[in-house]
C-alpha cells in the first residue's frame, strides 16, 4: 500500500474490508502490476496530486468470492472473478444510456478505493466479471489491461486490414496478438526496446522494428503497402512515435490512442485534416462488451501468455515492482496465495 506522500511501498496489515448489501468479497489469488501502479509507486507528479493517502493500490486481479450482500443474486463463494477497475455513478447521462466507461465520475480501484494488492478485496456487485470454466488464472489476472488492448484494437476494423502499433509495452504486446486474431494482413510494431519488440514477434507481429534505425515508410516498401497504414494504435504516448504514425497512414485511416502522453504534444494538423484521419481516444474498457469480447476470444485461440514474463510472490513486491520497471520484463504477476 502506499503508507505515505512519498516514494515507495509498504507491506501492512489492514482491517479486512467489509461489503455492503450490494457488494462482493473477494479472496486475491493473482494481481497484476499496472503502468498506474508505477506511477504510483514513484509518486510523479500525477500520483501525488490523484491519489488519497493512505491507499491500498493494484486493480489487475483475479480471485475467488469468499461472500456476498444480502441483494447479490448471480455470484456465489467459490467463483473464480475479476474486478472492473472503474467503479462509476450509474446515475449520469452515459450511465443511464449504457455508455458506463463515459462516466465523468468514476472512481479508480487501487487509486480512489482500496485495491487488490492485498489478500482480499471487496467490489460492488456491477463491478465483478465472472469468469468461465476453465480459463487460465494468470490469464484471467490481467482482464483487465487485456481489456485496454482489445478496447483499442478493435476501435476500427481491422480484418484484411494494414495495423501499426507503436509502443510494445503490455497493452501494445496484447493488442499485437487481438488485431492478429481479428484478420489484420500486416501488423508492425515499432518500439526501441530489443527485448519487447522479440515479444511482439512471437505475439503475431509481421515486423516489429526500432524506429531510431528503421523508418516505416522502407517497412511499408517492403510490404507492399503503397497507401500506407489502415489502422493506427498508438501505445508509447511518446510525440515522435505519434508524428511517425500520422506520416505513415492511409487516407480515411482510424488512429486509437491509448498512451498517456507526459507533456503536451505538437503534431501536423493538416495530416490529419487533408488525409482525413479519424482520431479517437481510448481510456479503460466498455463495459461489459469488451469482457465479453476478450472471453469469446480466449475461447476461440487468442493466446496472451508470452507477455506474462515475470511471477513473485506478494512478499517480494520490491523485486516484482524493479521487475516491472526494466527493460526486460512485460506483464509481471503478483501471488497472493
Amino acid at each position: 500500500m502506499k503508507s505515505e506522500a512519498a516514494p515507495g511501498l509498504a507491506l501492512l496489515d489492514v482491517p479486512e474490508p467489509e461489503i455492503g448489501i450490494n457488494d462482493v468479497l473477494i479472496k486475491v489469488r493473482k494481481a497484476g502490476i499496472c503502468g498506474t501502479d508505477l506511477h504510483i509507486e514513484g509518486w510523479d507528479a500525477w500520483a501525488a496530486a490523484t491519489v488519497p493517502v493512505p491507499m491500498v493500490i493494484g486493480h489487475e486481479f483475479v480471485g475467488e468470492v469468499v461472500a456476498v450482500g444480502d441483494n447479490v443474486n448471480d455470484f456465489h463463494p467459490g467463483d473464480l472473478v475479476s474486478g472492473e477497475g472503474h467503479v462509476v455513478c450509474g446515475r449520469c447521462r452515459n450511465c443511464m444510456a449504457g455508455r458506463r466507461h463515459l462516466c465523468a465520475s468514476t472512481s479508480g480501484v487501487g487509486v480512489d478505493r482500496p485495491g487488490a494488492f492485498a489478500e482480499y478485496i471487496a467490489l460492488p456487485m456491477a463491478n465483478v466479471w465472472h469468469h468461465r470454466d476453465g480459463v487460465d488464472p494468470e490469464v484471467a489476472a490481467i482482464f483487465d489491461p487485456l481489456g485496454n488492448a482489445v478496447h483499442t484494437a478493435l476501435a476500427f476494423k481491422t480484418l484484411g486490414e494494414d495495423v501499426l502499433i507503436t509502443g510494445a509495452g503490455p497493452i501494445g504486446l496484447m493488442a499485437t496478438a487481438v488485431v492478429r486474431h481479428a484478420g489484420a494482413r500486416h501488423v508492425v510494431v515499432s518500439d526501441p526496446n530489443p527485448y519487447r519488440l522479440e515479444l511482439a514477434r512471437t505475439m503475431g507481429a509481421t515486423v516489429a522494428v526500432d524506429p531510431r534505425a528503421t523508418a516505416l515508410a522502407d517497412v511499408r516498401r517492403e510490404l507492399g503497402m503503397d497507401e500506407g497504414f489502415d489502422v493506427g494504435l498508438e501505445m508509447s504516448g511518446q510525440g515522435a512515435a505519434l508524428r511517425d504514425m500520422l506520416a505513415n497512414m492511409a487516407h480515411g485511416g482510424g488512429i486509437a490512442m491509448l498512451g498517456i502522453p507526459s507533456e503536451e504534444i505538437a503534431v501536423d494538423w493538416n495530416q490529419i485534416v487533408f488525409n482525413g484521419l479519424t482520431v479517437k481516444g481510448i481510456y479503460g474498457r466498455e463495459m461489459y462488451e469488451t469482457w465479453y469480447m476478450m472471453s469469446v476470444m480466449l475461447q476461440s485461440g487468442l493466446d496472451i501468455t508470452p507477455v506474462l514474463t515475470h511471477r513473485f510472490h506478494y512478499t517480494e513486491h520490491e523485486r516484482a515492482f524493479a521487475a516491472a520497471r526494466g527493460e526486460r520484463a512485460a506483464k509481471v504477476l503478483i501471488d497472493w496465495s
